[in-house]
Parts: C-alpha cells; sequence; structure tokens
C-alpha cells in the first residue's frame, strides 16, 4: 500500500512540473517591439548630435575672443581667445583684420600664437590676459560643471545602450533623466563662463603697462555648448515620454490605448 501511495505522489509532482514548464512556454517573456525599438534609437541619435557637441565645445577654447582696437599705431594688433581650459594670445596683422572692423580679430586669422593651459588647475594661479587677471574659482566651477555634464552624458548613454541590447526598459527613465540633467549642468556650465568674463573684464592690474582698452565677444565653442545643452534635455524629454506608460496618454493616442494590456 505504502509503494502506491509513493507511486501516485511522485507521478502527481512530475505532472504539476509539467503543467509549470507549459505554463512558462506559454507566457513568454515580454520583448520590445520593432516599433518602440525604432523610437528609442531615433531619440538616442538626437542625444548623440548633442553629446558630439558638447564634448566638442568643452575641448575646444573658443569660448570667448578677446580683441584690442586697430588704432595703435602699429602694424600689428592683439586678440585672445580662451576657453574652460586653455588660452590662446595672438598678433595679427592689421592688412588681415576685415575692413570696416574697428577691434582686432577674428581670432581665426594667421598669426603668431601662443596657447597656454590655466595654471589654476594645476598651481592654483589666476591667469594674466592683457593686464587683467582671471577669477580662478568661477572658472574652475565652469569646468567642473561641464565635466559633470559630460559624465551623467555618459551615463545615460551607457542606461540606453542597455535598454537597446538587454531589454532592460527600466533603465529607459534614468537614461531620460541623466540626459536632461547633462543638458542642464552644460547650460550652467556656460552661465558660469560668463560670470567668469565679465570679472576678467573688470580685474584690471593698476601695474604698468597701462591696460589696452578691450572687447570680448563670445565664439563657436560656446554656441556649441548651448545647442548640447538644448538638444541633451529634448532629447532626454523623448526618453521619459517613452518611459512612461501609454494609460495616460490614450484620449489623446488612441493607437497607445489600444495596446494598453
Amino acid at each position: 500500500m505504502m509503494m502506491w501511495s509513493n507511486f501516485f505522489l511522485q507521478e502527481e509532482n512530475r505532472r504539476r512540473g509539467a503543467a509549470a514548464r507549459r505554463r512558462a512556454r506559454g507566457q513568454p517573456k515580454a520583448q520590445m517591439t520593432p516599433e518602440r525599438e525604432g523610437k528609442i534609437k531615433l531619440a538616442l541619435l538626437l542625444t548623440s548630435v548633442g553629446a558630439t557637441l558638447a564634448v566638442l565645445a568643452v575641448g575646444t577654447e573658443f569660448w570667448v575672443e578677446l580683441n584690442t582696437y586697430r588704432d595703435n599705431g602699429s602694424a600689428v594688433c592683439d586678440a585672445a581667445h580662451l576657453g574652460l581650459w586653455k588660452m590662446c594670445t595672438k598678433r595679427l596683422w592689421q592688412a588681415d583684420v576685415p575692413a570696416g572692423r574697428d577691434t582686432c580679430g577674428p581670432a581665426e586669422l594667421p598669426g603668431e600664437a601662443n596657447c597656454t593651459y590655466f595654471k589654476f588647475f594645476t598651481t592654483g594661479e589666476n591667469a594674466h590676459i592683457f593686464q587683467r587677471t582671471t577669477k580662478k574659482e568661477v572658472n574652475q566651477a565652469a569646468a567642473v560643471i561641464a565635466v559633470l555634464g559630460l559624465a551623467v552624458m555618459a551615463l545615460g548613454c551607457l542606461c540606453i545602450i542597455m535598454v537597446l541590447s538587454k531589454g532592460a526598459e527600466f533603465l529607459l527613465r534614468v537614461g531620460a533623466v541623466c540626459f536632461g540633467l547633462s543638458g542642464l549642468l552644460v547650460l550652467v556650465s556656460l552661465e558660469v563662463f560668463r560670470h567668469s568674463v565679465r570679472a576678467l573684464m573688470q580685474r584690471v592690474s593698476p601695474e604698468p603697462p597701462v591696460a589696452p582698452a578691450l572687447t570680448y565677444e563670445y565664439s563657436w565653442s560656446l554656441g556649441c555648448g548651448v545647442g548640447a545643452g538644448l538638444i541633451l534635455m529634448l532629447g532626454g524629454g523623448c526618453f521619459l515620454l517613452l518611459a512612461l506608460p501609454p494609460g495616460p496618454w490614450s484620449p489623446l493616442c488612441p493607437k497607445w490605448g489600444q495596446r494598453a494590456p
């Protein structure tokens, strides 16, 4: 009698295991649809444009141009351009400066250039440009915020790559927050840099020689930074919309509402 009871118990366990395996096969793991994957790739392409512009802006030194006036009684004039890390002073021939321009420049003109990295990242010394002194704390803050923005942007790229390669869609919201935050940090870095330029123009050295009159104009690197910040924030918004459940958007998007379980 004990033998038959053990036999029936084993048979029941076998049937339960087979039923569990059939249920598991009948309910496969949800996979990303090609349409949704295409939307995520399109948003990633948009953010990659912003990432490229951000790296280009942070890595170049054409954030602002400092120009002296041309009426100095000489055949040459001085100009400078600087960014987060490096400063370049140039001596330009006045004959190369466009006619009708009162100041020396633009800095892209050929001339004798002298480029140096800022020492306040290594020795803590301020830089001196045309008898004016930088405010190193503000410059350092702009650089740190920009690097932090690039780091958060890289984390967002990693999250979206994991979504596409491993199907970890819960990382979509994390990537959206990272891209939005990185764009905001890039824009904040630009604003802090603007304050550093204003501080530089006001910190005139009283020691001889007399500081020349200067004008300044923002250049293409800063424009790349503005575009990068806006595009990264837009890309973060796109990823956030893709991460939201379709339910709240049913009245506006009937197709999404039909797909909702």
